[in-house]
């Protein structure tokens, strides 16, 4: 199905899922009024430009070369259009990259709601697993295991990057 061909409810229900999950990085992010400032060193600079490119690139793939592929990755159980939800999740991770890099003043916020998006897109890895789908060159099942093991670097380097770890576990 195209994107222009989604119906009114499917997109009803994709601005909901999207509402929902910004509430909840709003929830985790309004008790740590002082993240705006937290000093990074230019290592955690460095790796946090990087991996806002990465997603810049990743949402790229989800746009083109590589839409089919993010679309295999979809459960089947998601309740929305395979192509819609790619695209939604593409225009996130571009925010996303683009918002690393460019708004450094709210990185520590974006590290957390980038480890919060890994966290969401989790089960489409473990569905790639589990269902055996030939997608973004993983054509084994090894190839599909290791990746689960990445995703929580994912989720570190995101924390670590933007000093999230520092304002996550500081002792009150």
């Amino acid at each position: 199905m195209d994107i222009t061909q989604c119906s009114v409810p499917n997109l009803a229900k994709s601005c909901f899922f999207i509402i929902v999950n910004l509430r909840v990085i709003e929830n985790i992010t309004t008790n740590y009024h002082d993240m705006e400032n937290i000093a990074t060193t230019k290592t955690q600079n460095f790796f946090r430009i990087l991996l806002g490119l990465f997603m810049i690139t990743a949402a790229m793939g989800h746009f083109t070369f590589q839409r089919i592929d993010f679309q295999a990755q979809v459960p089947n159980w998601v309740p929305m259009d395979k192509d819609l939800v790619v695209i939604l999740s593409g225009i996130v991770e571009l925010a996303i990259g683009l918002t690393l890099i460019f708004l450094t003043r709210y990185k520590t916020q974006i590290g957390i709601g980038l480890a919060v998006f890994y966290v969401l897109v989790f089960p489409g890895n473990i569905a790639q697993y589990l269902n055996g789908t030939d997608a973004l060159g993983m054509n084994t099942d090894q190839a599909r295991l290791i990746r689960l093991f990445f995703q929580p670097v994912l989720i570190l380097w995101a924390l670590w990057s933007t000093g999230a770890f520092e304002v996550l576990f500081r002792k009150r």
